[in-house]
């Protein structure tokens, strides 16, 4: 068990930029707001560090609340740098997709980029996928459920190894979300 002292300071600042960023957003499908999606990825995250012993617990947990600001967000890379410092800013652009390329080449261009930071970071994008393997908004489509899990097997398989812990809640929520499926498809 890893008996590691956080800096809650820092991850107040960076809850308090998410919250500011993400201001006006709700959970797609449901009537919360967004922050709650930043903040259930960041106790993911702290759950697992509190199982497995990582080298930094305080890089994983910030970028754990701050994941989308790049991406979802007017949030750029300079104010992220100036108020959290490079590797966080690395980090969460690691886990923002590329909108200039093609759909189908996102995904396996941030897991690329990802596999370039720190173990931390890759913790953060299985989180990330635990936390949305809950139930889809109900206007998803079958294909896009199919192809959902499909992409949370391809991460699960390119950065489980960063945390068993992890690799194993993400695992059971892939497992559980074949009941979000009509109708069920076989496992692969």
């Amino acid at each position: 068990m890893s008996h590691t002292r956080f800096d809650t300071d820092r991850y107040t600042a960076a809850l308090h930029f998410a919250a500011a960023a993400h201001a006006g957003q709700q959970l797609p499908g449901s009537e919360l707001p967004y922050l709650v999606h930043v903040t259930t990825v960041a106790a993911e995250v702290m759950a697992a560090l509190a199982a497995e012993a990582h080298a930094d617990p305080d890089l994983a947990v910030v970028c754990a609340l701050l994941h989308d600001t790049l991406e979802d967000t007017d949030a750029t890379p300079d104010m992220l740098t100036a108020r959290f410092g490079e590797a966080v800013t690395a980090g969460v652009a690691a886990l923002s997709k590329d909108a200039t390329l093609p759909k189908a080449e996102q995904m396996e261009d941030s897991l690329r980029r990802i596999r370039k930071q720190p173990r931390d970071i890759w913790m953060v994008k299985l989180a990330d996928r635990i936390t949305n393997l809950s139930e889809p908004p109900a206007y998803w489509p079958r294909d896009k459920r199919v192809a959902y899990r499909e992409e949370a097997m391809r991460i699960g398989e390119v950065l489980g190894e960063a945390s068993p812990y992890l690799a194993g809640r993400l695992a059971e929520r892939i497992d559980t979300y074949r009941a979000f499926i009509h109708p069920p498809i076989e496992v692969p």
